[in-house]
């Protein structure tokens, strides 16, 4: 089985299609064609936030290195009182303060501390490798403690690239459940399922969602830890079927896009491995699908334009994401 998945990653790998110096993949098979005919689909005018709240009360538990997010207020409505002492304040912030309070405008401020990947995101091509190689065979080197400088989330940003025909794969729809039982393995063979269910083909170029029903899961629960170990999810066989497809990219409503725990024993994230690593495929995790999949099951449309921007942020091996279905 291990040299099985070898085999597949030879397949797939779309090194050097387009061009040696390529950083996004197949983000590449959407193409400007693509773009107009997404906007064609829009025909209520009906847009559905496939982001989940960036909250600290999110799934993410203190065993993990990763956290949930920390929104602080710097500057808040209990601090309009500086206003009557602010001859009692030098330096800088003084200053500032003195300035901006000059009149009647009052004003508050706040930061947030995160992980750039604790919530609904895109992995970069960069976020995972193996062999000492990065997508389109760059250096694992290239990665390091400043950030990366090959396959970073900014050469995505900033071509405005993730606009396109999204096509939803309600899973869990399909199975009548409202989501898939823990560990549940979706085959390529539930996918092509799926899509015969909802009269729906991919096409190249294609960002592919596919809905376990997970996310929906941990709302009502908000049991982080099964949210994190035991959930279902795309198999590592999926990254052929994807290739086949030409899928631009795959997002999912699950921490991880791929089940959980790994069907390797002792491989973990193949299926990042091969479609970040081989085939330069970018993965969204943490999406949250429920209120589209609910539509698309009373309209039976399940193609949309899709819109999921990453952020500008150079260096940076995964974004941050609010992406857009508009139907």
């Amino acid at each position: 089985m291990a040299e099985d998945w070898r085999e597949v990653a030879k397949r797939v790998r779309n090194w050097g299609k387009w061009g040696d110096s390529d950083q996004i993949g197949t983000l590449n098979y959407i193409t400007p064609e693509k773009i107009v005919a997404a906007t064609r689909l829009v025909k209520r005018g009906r847009s559905f936030p496939l982001c989940a709240p960036y909250e600290a009360d999110g799934p993410w538990s203190g065993s993990f290195f990763r956290r949930n997010p920390i929104r602080l207020m710097i500057v808040h409505g209990g601090d309009e009182q500086i206003a009557d002492h602010l001859e009692g304040f030098g330096g800088s912030v003084g200053e500032a303060f003195k300035m901006m309070y000059q009149g009647p405008m009052r004003f508050a401020d706040d930061v947030i501390v995160m992980n750039l990947q604790s919530g609904t995101q895109w992995d970069a091509l960069s976020h995972v490798w193996y062999d000492h190689k990065l997508y389109n065979g760059y250096p694992a080197s290239a990665v390091t403690g400043l950030g990366t400088t090959k396959n970073g989330i900014e050469r995505v940003a900033e071509r405005g690239q993730v606009v396109t025909r999204g096509v939803l794969l309600d899973v869990a729809g399909k199975n009548g459940v409202k989501h898939l039982a823990p560990n549940t393995i979706v085959t390529p063979e539930e996918l092509d399922a799926t899509a015969r269910a909802q009269s729906i083909a991919v096409e190249q170029g294609d960002v592919v969602l596919v809905r376990t029903g997970w996310w929906g899961r941990f709302v009502e629960t908000r049991d982080g830890e099964a949210f994190l170990t035991g959930s279902p999810g795309l198999s590592w066989r999926c990254a052929e079927w994807l290739h086949d497809k030409k899928a631009a990219a795959v997002a999912v409503d699950n921490v991880a896009v791929e089940v959980s725990p790994a069907e390797i024993e002792g491989t973990t994230l193949l299926l990042h491995m091969l479609t970040l690593r081989e085939m330069g495929l970018m993965l969204g995790e943490i999406w949250a699908l429920d209120e589209l999949a609910a539509d698309c099951a009373q309209d039976k449309v399940y193609e949309f334009m899709l819109v999921a921007q990453p952020l500008l942020i150079p260096g940076a091996v995964g974004s941050p994401v609010a992406p857009l279905a508009i139907k």
